[in-house]
């Protein structure tokens, strides 16, 4: 067994401690902080039993960790209701809380760059090109899955996934969250391209 490196316990201790602070006094119904955070907590799940067989670069860990750090603030609170949201609609005058957006722009981040990871370790694909385009394809894939969920959640209990839904009345809400996944993906590649070429000129 590989030696476990000291960040990354930091890092697992620091994910525990707010799936502990996020389901202590949730702002909603305790419905609602399964459905938000049950993402973080799969994931989370996955890592520590893929972790000895499939370490991923600290980096990658890094940007998970805040992931869930910020699916399990959405949580606590419910998306609508996060106070750095209150804090942004008045510094930019938007009309709705759009905490929801930073989750969803992550959610294009972190499948992205999940995604080159894998198909650099398990495919003959290296080429930034392909690597680039099937990483944004996925993320996009589990963004549409996500709103499909959304709207069966809608359908099988409408008042009580209200908060899960989190649209505030706006009618775009379902696109522009793919658009922000969309987004987060490609700034994903971006980044993986930069850390690939420090890499080698390093």
């Amino acid at each position: 067994m590989k030696q476990i490196p000291k960040f990354h316990l930091f890092l697992l201790a620091f994910v525990l401690l707010t799936i502990l602070w996020s389901v202590i006094g949730v702002q909603d119904t305790y419905l609602t902080w399964i459905l938000e955070a049950a993402p973080a907590l799969v994931g989370l799940i996955v890592l520590v039993l893929t972790y000895n067989k499939f370490r991923m670069p600290t980096f990658l860990y890094v940007v998970m960790a805040l992931h869930m750090a910020v699916l399990l603030v959405g949580a606590h609170y419910s998306y609508a209701k996060v106070p750095l949201g209150f804090w942004m609609q008045d510094w930019f005058g938007w009309t709705r809380n759009n905490y929801d957006k930073i989750g969803h722009f992550m959610q294009g981040v972190t499948p992205a760059l999940v995604t080159i990871e894998l198909l650099h370790r398990t495919t003959p694909l290296k080429t930034a090109g392909w690597t680039g385009f099937l990483s944004v394809c996925v993320a996009e894939a589990i963004s549409a899955l996500y709103e499909i969920i959304e709207w069966l959640a809608s359908l099988s209990c409408p008042t009580d996934t209200e908060a899960f839904l989190g649209t505030q009345g706006y009618i775009w809400d379902t696109q522009t969250d793919m658009f922000m996944c969309l987004l987060g993906a490609i700034v994903a590649v971006f980044i993986q391209k930069f850390a690939c070429k420090r890499r080698v000129h390093d």
